[in-house]
């Protein structure tokens, strides 16, 4: 299933906030882990689970410091803020902080993307190899120094990036089709800024957001590893127990209703044999009522790859694009429902034209009843590649933490799934999508 993401780890984190389907238990031999929650004097909020099996120590720590929280006129703050935090902190440059890490075992990994900002650490759990590379990110994380030299070059380093998303139609769709569908919210900016945002950026102005926003009451802690829970809360009380406390920062504003009557189109021409094709419009929040129909009803439309009905009717009946698929992009506000293709130009007009039928249809009838049979083994089906490793299960705690979802979500989502129903699915997509106000974003070659 294909979404939008940035570098590093926050790929896993963005794809298991996409699908959220980690959390599914395939056989009773696989049980769910203990989530142990806590919350720091300075208001951090900590997630961890004990796991022996491996002599590592996974850490994840996420704020409420991604794009949405770029401030007007500094398009890209937020990921610039994040890139430059192993750059320097205190006494320490970048080639000091590297070294220390290798030398350590460790590595360290950074993203941020629309809602969120990430920094994790993979360390030996061995005490003292692991003390001294915990201590390393919390100076990283309190006390960054955002050498000017390392602004300027990776500012010239995403200047360029930018340049070269400009040659890739799929890039500029996906762009677009945020820009169409949000509007003046926050979420419409990519992450990656613009030039001009990007150029005004400042040292003062990296401190500044760094103060904000990297504060107690804005941190979530995903932990997972071979330490018991009271070392565990050692770790979080040295981790980030220094933070300032600071404050949340405020709700984001309404998402604005999609604007696409009447099968509304936002063309950009792109000298490209091929056209990339965006429908949508914002949909679902991490704790919406609906989720559940809504995922297990898309999990049968278009994100169960080649055997969905969008891949099914626009791939294998008519030849008309090699990828063809949808899914819902849950954030805090309402994310988007994106159903997407690529094809040729001369086929972009019935391969759309066959898309919109074929959601329209769903959304009017629903699924069969061994369509919803087929998805639910498929979704419960997939729980032992999904949590095969800690670094995923510390990726889906961030998640769980950062949407504070329920500490039984691991336990409840099988029953949930099981739960859904034909009529359900066929009422929350006749109630929540509505395929007549879809934004249409396409890229491509000629008009």
């Amino acid at each position: 299933m294909p979404f939008v993401a940035g570098v590093g780890t926050w790929r896993r984190i963005a794809g298991a906030a996409v699908t959220i389907l980690a959390f599914v238990v395939a056989a009773p031999a696989w049980a769910t882990p203990k989530i142990h929650h806590w919350t720091e004097g300075n208001g951090a909020r900590v997630y961890f689970v004990e796991a022996r099996e491996l002599p590592i120590l996974q850490v994840n720590v996420v704020f409420d410091a991604g794009a949405a929280r770029d401030p007007a006129g500094k398009s890209g703050l937020a990921m610039m803020t994040n890139a430059l935090l192993e750059d320097g902190a205190g006494d320490l440059d970048a080639d000091a902080i590297a070294q220390a890490l290798e030398s350590l075992g460790a590595e360290l990994s950074n993203d941020s993307q629309r809602d969120m900002a990430m920094l994790g650490l993979r360390t030996l759990s061995d005490t003292p190899l692991r003390s001294r590379a915990l201590d390393v990110m919390a100076r990283i994380l309190t006390a960054p120094s955002f050498p000017e030299d390392v602004l300027e070059r990776e500012r010239q380093r995403a200047l360029v990036g930018l340049k070269q998303q400009q040659q890739s139609p799929g890039s500029l769709a996906s762009k677009r089709f945020y820009e169409v569908l949000y509007r003046d919210h926050p979420y419409a900016a990519d992450p990656a800024g613009t030039e001009r945002g990007l150029s005004a950026i400042t040292r003062d102005d990296l401190l500044a957001f760094h103060r904000r926003y990297y504060v107690g009451h804005n941190a979530v802690l995903a932990m997972i590893g071979d330490v018991s829970v009271g070392t565990a809360r050692k770790i979080a009380r040295a981790l980030v127990g220094g933070l300032p406390a600071g404050e949340p920062p405020p709700p984001l504003p309404p998402v604005p209703a999609a604007q696409g009557p009447n099968g509304g189109v936002d063309r950009t021409v792109h000298p490209s044999s091929q056209s990339h094709i965006f429908l949508g419009e914002p949909v679902l929040t991490r704790d919406d009522p609906d989720y559940f129909p809504l995922y297990v009803g898309n999990h049968i439309l278009g994100g169960s790859g080649l055997v969905s009905r969008i891949s099914e009717e626009i791939r294998e009946k008519r030849g008309l694009s090699y990828s063809a698929y949808s899914y819902f992009l849950p954030m805090r506000k309402p994310g988007p429902y994106i159903i997407g293709l690529q094809t040729r130009n001369d086929q972009r007009d019935q391969a759309l034209k066959v898309l919109r039928e074929t959601v329209a249809n769903f959304v009017e009838h629903g699924p069969t009843a061994q369509e919803l049979e087929a998805a639910k083994k498929n979704i419960t089906g997939g729980f032992p590649l999904r949590i095969d490793s800690n670094r995923k299960i510390a990726d889906y705690l961030a998640v769980i933490g950062f949407y504070q979802l329920p500490l039984s979500y691991l336990d409840d989502f099988i029953p949930k799934v099981e739960a859904v129903t034909v009529e359900q699915i066929r009422d929350a997509f006749q109630r929540r999508v509505d395929p007549g106000r879809m934004v249409t974003v396409i890229v491509g070659g000629g008009r």
